[in-house]
Formats: structure tokens, sequence, C-alpha cells
């Protein structure tokens, strides 16, 4: 048997329109909402001839990683990417086959992320700066509208009016480097995030270390750090070495000043100070 998994209450209606068309290209039998699924038990139905295709954007596919962790796989599972923001499939899309990407062997061993008292497994990366600011503006625009978001404009109003630089500190493997107005301090397993910005552009997810990519923009004023950001979408950001620090590592503390939004793969935690990361 071939199963669909698909969230009914996806907010996006091309993901929905998409079901029918990929039940019958997949040659899938059923169709099981991920909401509210009994993950033990869906797994304990399952042969090793069976596949799964879940269907979903960045942020069900964070569910899922977190509800399968530590659980063996009994099958072949498959990802097809409907969102809107997609940074999975950005940094995966030569990897796709047939249009789905295959996940078992990639969701093993994720780094964790520990924050205000909670863990929390991931695919693509955190962010924690303006990034988590824009997907907290982003969900109470979602309260109220049925329209996209736009989280360049976000960001834009962000920088120039709304987003208060605080300053940090980082720790990677140990080793503590403090920053004066850190405009973003993500921490990446993959190289995308905030719908196809390329914040960590050497980042390699099948690093056989397991190595993360710490990126931080630091210490420019407003129009500078305005000037600059549109070249994270390719990642040349990144040649700005006086405002631009990567690090690679293992084991990351990342500490902020003054509490902000952060986001666990699109998915928003207001109120953080402090993220702890490890391989």
């Amino acid at each position: 048997m071939n199963y669909l998994l698909f969230n009914k209450k996806a907010k996006n209606r091309n993901s929905i329109e998409k079901v029918a068309d990929l039940k019958e290209k997949y040659n899938c039998g059923e169709v099981v909402d991920v909401i509210g699924l009994n993950v033990d038990e869906f797994l304990a139905k399952l042969s090793e001839n069976d596949e799964v295709t879940l269907v979903g954007g960045d942020g069900t596919l964070n569910k899922f990683v977190n509800n399968v962790d530590g659980k063996i796989l009994p099958c072949k599972f498959y990802f097809f990417s409907a969102g809107t923001g997609n940074d999975f499939l950005n940094d995966m899309k030569d990897h796709a086959q047939n249009g789905r990407i295959y996940l078992n062997d990639l969701i093993k061993n994720l780094p964790t992320v520990f924050v205000n008292g909670e863990s929390y497994k991931f695919i693509n990366g955190i962010g924690y700066g303006i990034d988590g600011y824009c997907c907290e503006v982003g969900d109470e625009l979602q309260k109220t509208s049925t329209k996209p978001v736009n989280y360049t404009s976000i960001a834009i109003k962000g920088l120039l009016f709304h987003y208060k630089a605080p300053n940090a500190k980082v720790t990677v493997d140990g080793v503590t480097k403090e920053y004066k107005k850190v405009w973003l301090a993500p921490t990446m397993k993959g190289r995308f995030y905030g719908g196809g910005m390329m914040v960590a552009p050497s980042q390699n997810r099948f690093d056989e270390n397991g190595l993360l990519t710490n990126v931080v923009l630091h210490h420019s004023g407003k129009i500078h750090t305005l000037m600059v950001f549109p070249k994270i979408f390719k990642g040349e950001h990144v040649k700005h070495t006086k405002m631009v620090d990567v690090r690679t590592g293992k084991h990351f503390i990342v500490e902020f000043d003054a509490p902000q939004a952060l986001q666990v793969d699109g998915e928003t935690i207001v109120g953080v100070t402090k993220y702890e990361v490890r391989v």
C-alpha cells in the first residue's frame, strides 16, 4: 500500500489542489491526515513494501521529523514539497526523483535545538534576529488575512523602522565571540531559510562530521545593512567579512541581551534570549 500524508488544514491552497493529482501520480491507495496522526499506530501497520509520501512545507516536515524522532521507519518515506517557503526543496532539488525527496537517511541524527526549556530537531535551520522577527509578524498577519505574506517587505520595514538589533554572545565549540548590533544569528543544517535566502552558502547537510554553520550579521547601520541584505538570496553577503562572521562546529550557544523571536524551520517561538544547538 502507498500512503499520502497530508495536512488537510494547510493554509496553502496550492498544496490542497495537488492532493488528487499526487494520489494518482504515486499510486496512493489512502490519504491520511497528518494532523492528529497517532504516529506509533501508523508506523505499526506499515510493511517494508509500503511507501509513504509526505506532502507539505517546511513546517509540516519539521513536525514530522520531531514526531518520528528515534522511531524505526519500516518502509520508504518521501517528501513532496508543497509549501510557501520550500527551503528544504531549495537545498535538495538536485536530489529529487520523480518530484520527491527520499527522507529515510536525511532525517537520521538531526541536530537538536534547546530553547525555553524545550528541545526540537531541525532539518533546515534556526533563525534568530530579524528572520525570527519576520516570522513573528507574518504569523500575526496570517491570523487576519488569507493573502500570502510578503516576508521581504516585512524585513525591509523591520530593518528601517521596527527591529532593534541587540548585542549578542555566540559560542561555537567552546570559543566565544561578542557582537554589537546583531541583525542575524542563525545556525544552519542546510543552506536556505526564509523562503529562498541562501544564508549559509557553504553549509553541506551531508558533511561526514555533521558540522553546522553559524552566521552572524552584525555591527552595521540600517542603510548599510539594507544594501547588503538582498545579497543573502544568492549567498553573496558572506563576502562582506567586516559585518558577516561565519563559523562551523557542532555545539552552539547564541545569547541576545534582549528577548527576540526565533524560528525553527519556520515555526516561531517568541520571547527568546538564548538558544543552544548540539549535533
